[in-house]
């Protein structure tokens, strides 16, 4: 493997009780149904677009633009909920890093969401490439990777997808790319098998282990 792309919420990043919070917030301050956890949970990774789609059925203009600046009002300026990484993230992408891996990250996230958080947490360095949602099509759809791939010159075949959703690793095997599963993102282990990763971890370590076993 040459080229790493992880997801991020959920994958690098425990956030999910904060967009949970901050999508349950919006949707009360726009008079829309509010969202259960597990509802907001299940389309963590997806761009706000089908996010929008799956949990209200489709709003109009209007809304939507609602809809959005609500969520990163409270997003960006309200909501105190913790957002840390995983155990063993920073310290194991520090490694990846160097041994010469190219990282990359593909998020649902927008483009101004990943760079601010690229700029708090001070880990944009560590990575050569990224692609948001609001740049490309969403997760499932394989264009995201297509782009990554096409952008590092890295073939698919030297290429690791590592993502927390079932929308990770559909993309993943619809791009032709070796795909690795974690258990404690937003979706349950049994959906991730689904798309046959090489493996589903429990422990950000374990991604390192199972790369070193790898033949050259």
């Amino acid at each position: 493997m040459k080229l790493i792309i992880f997801d991020w919420d959920g994958t690098l990043i425990d956030s999910a009780d904060r967009i949970i919070n901050c999508m349950q917030q919006a949707a009360s301050d726009c008079e829309l149904p509010v969202p259960g956890a597990e509802a907001v949970r299940n389309i963590i990774g997806l761009g706000l677009p089908e996010v929008f789609e799956l949990l209200f059925g489709g709003l109009d203009d209007h809304q939507e633009a609602q809809m959005r600046e609500r969520y990163k009002h409270y997003y960006i300026d309200r909501n105190e909920t913790p957002t840390e990484f995983f155990p063993g993230v920073i310290e194991g992408l520090q490694r990846l890093r160097e041994q010469d891996y190219c990282l990359a990250v593909a998020t649902g996230k927008s483009r101004m969401g990943l760079d601010r958080v690229f700029e708090e947490t001070g880990l944009g360095e560590m990575f050569d490439h990224s692609r948001c949602a609001d740049e490309t099509r969403s997760k499932p759809h394989p264009l995201m990777l297509e782009e990554l791939l096409q952008e590092s010159g890295v073939g698919r075949e030297r290429a690791l997808m590592v993502g927390d959703t079932e929308y990770d690793l559909e993309m993943a095997a619809k791009a032709g790319v070796a795909s690795v599963g974690v258990s404690y993102g937003a979706h349950h282990p049994d959906r991730l098998q689904a798309f046959r990763p090489k493996l589903v971890i429990d422990h950000f370590s374990e991604l390192e282990c199972w790369l070193k076993g790898l033949p050259d």
